[in-house]
């Protein structure tokens, strides 16, 4: 499990590494160098910039570009596609804020176990802690 994490955080770093010049993300999507930049303008791309300030592109800013040319296909315009990328953006940070730390999850267990009278309150406090 913790050799999949590790597999999962060096994949997700790699495909976030900007190392494509514009010219060959023009290649890979198909779309025209001016259709990109106004993308970037337009703040649905965020390229990041080389010291001789030239754009480069990582692959998540290709699946990106990609997602983009397919909204507008499927008739879309820059509006809406901005407010389909705040709901995800606002879903994220939600599913986020929902996460349980191990001590919540603890504290809902004995909190249920007390409430289902599966077990009592002595018996709880004589189990040994697990200290994080």
């Amino acid at each position: 499990m913790l050799k999949e994490i590790v597999y999962m955080n060096e994949k997700q770093l790699r495909r976030s590494l900007a190392v494509l010049p514009i010219g060959t993300v023009i290649k890979l999507t198909s779309l025209s160098a001016r259709q990109i930049r106004y993308y970037e303008t337009q703040e649905l791309v965020f390229p990041e910039r080389s010291e001789g300030n030239r754009r480069m592109y990582s692959l998540n800013d290709i699946d990106r570009l990609l997602e983009i040319k397919d909204y507008l296909n499927d008739g879309f315009n820059m509006e809406g596609i901005r407010k389909v990328y705040a709901m995800k953006k606002a879903q994220a940070a939600a599913e986020e804020s929902q996460k349980l730390s191990d001590a919540d999850v603890r504290r809902m267990l004995r909190k249920e176990l007390l409430n289902s009278g599966g077990m009592l309150e002595d018996n709880l406090t004589k189990l040994p802690r697990r200290r994080i």
